[in-house]
């Protein structure tokens, strides 16, 4: 194992980082994982206006979750979402950052 895998499963494994999430892959067998979760406000520029959103993103391992596709679904505390458009991996491929909406 690699320095960076090592620093990302106890970034994982930190409680204070992580929590534990639920993912269905395609209406398949839920599975218990770690997620790193996201919830910032984006700004997006449309013509000469500004538009505020609040986001849900996701960090997951590519370890515990190879391929996540859109239309997955994912429960965090109670609340279901399901992933919207393409995971994208971070440069040393070891994580997936999912965009999340509500289910």
């Amino acid at each position: 194992m690699g320095a960076f895998a090592a620093a990302v499963d106890a970034l994982f494994a930190d409680p204070d980082i992580a929590s534990d999430v639920i993912y269905v892959a395609g209406g398949g067998t839920p599975k218990l994982v770690r997620a790193v979760l996201k919830r910032a406000d984006e700004v997006t520029g449309f013509g000469q206006a500004q538009i505020w959103s609040e986001t849900q993103r996701v960090d997951l391992r590519v370890a515990d979750i190879p391929d996540p596709r859109p239309g997955d679904r994912i429960e965090i505390e109670g609340a279901a979402f399901l992933i919207q458009g393409e995971p994208m991996r971070d440069a040393e491929r070891l994580i997936w950052t999912v965009d999340l909406r509500p289910a």
